[in-house]
């Protein structure tokens, strides 16, 4: 294997060492640009969903609660769960990706009913009552999902639609029955707020920029190797070629009239002149045996 060839792949492999390297950080960076911005859009969504429910709870409800008998059941106007889905699907009118839940264990509205995912988030509240807040990724049907989450405490105001059965209003369970729903304790956490924040459209487009760029790299890599090979053959290869029949023609005792010229001041250029300096000795020596 010519000097030439192992030159040529050696910068080749180093060149697609550092492309796959460059692409990998890429990759990475690329992903937790998205994860950040994830986690910035589903603060934001989450707040103002938290805002208006908050409103509703301390504002809104006990005065029409005030105004309405015990026996009326109009979810639009008492529940805050109807209140946060209904805000939530005019939000997702506008925002397709994006996923809401009011996950419960035991729900009225078949709706609401947690589902293994939920469960998993819901259970990390009642192995920490104290913890307000839970946030992460996490991949459901095979795509993955930046999530936020608050627990639902059940308050003694909750149990007067999820305590007894007995004591619920009457529309309320003319509507939903008493099999669900109901037996609810105070202070227990049966319900949590789960927004999904989709991380597929992000992560796709970080796959596909360092699938570019190593695909740009190493078309960096070959047209590099070529340019190399030009100039390692037109300034390496052909002058030591040109050194090599030249010294072999002298040790011969041919051509010695011939001058060795070179302009270059290189290593080769320097080479150049120290067998053309051999040609002069060899000339010199054969007319002095003459």
């Amino acid at each position: 294997m010519s000097i030439r060839t192992r030159f040529i792949i050696l910068i080749g492999i180093l060149s697609l060492i550092a492309t796959v390297g460059i692409a990998v950080a890429s990759y990475r960076f690329s992903v937790s640009n998205a994860v950040e911005e994830a986690k910035a859009k589903g603060h934001l969504v989450f707040d103002a969903l938290q805002a208006s429910r908050l409103y509703f709870k301390d504002h809104q409800r006990p005065r029409i609660m005030e105004m309405m008998d015990r026996n009326q059941f109009i979810p639009e106007l008492i529940s805050g769960f109807t209140l946060t889905r209904g805000v939530w699907n005019e939000f997702q009118k506008r925002n397709q990706d994006y996923q809401f839940k009011q996950a419960t264990i035991d729900p009225l509205h078949s709706d609401n009913k947690a589902d293994k995912y939920d469960l998993q988030i819901i259970e990390i509240f009642q192995q920490d009552p104290k913890k307000k807040l839970a946030e992460g990724t996490i991949t459901k049907e095979g795509s993955q999902f930046y999530y936020f989450a608050q627990p639902i405490r059940i308050s003694r105001g909750c149990l007067r639609c999820h305590g007894d059965p007995a004591d619920a209003p009457k529309e309320q369970i003319e509507r939903y029955g008493t099999e669900h729903g109901y037996n609810w304790e105070a202070g227990s956490i049966a319900s949590a707020y789960v927004v999904y924040v989709p991380l597929a459209k992000a992560l796709t487009k970080a796959r596909q920029s360092a699938i570019n760029l190593v695909l740009i790299g190493s078309s960096g890599v070959l047209l590099l190797m070529l340019i190399i090979w030009f100039f390692f053959s037109r300034y390496v290869v052909k002058p030591v070629t040109m050194l090599e029949k030249r010294a072999t023609e002298i040790s011969l005792g041919k051509n010695l009239s011939e001058p060795i010229v070179t302009p270059s001041r290189d290593e080769i250029g320097t080479l150049a002149r120290a067998v053309d300096r051999l040609r002069i000795s060899v000339d010199k020596m054969l007319k002095r045996f003459k």
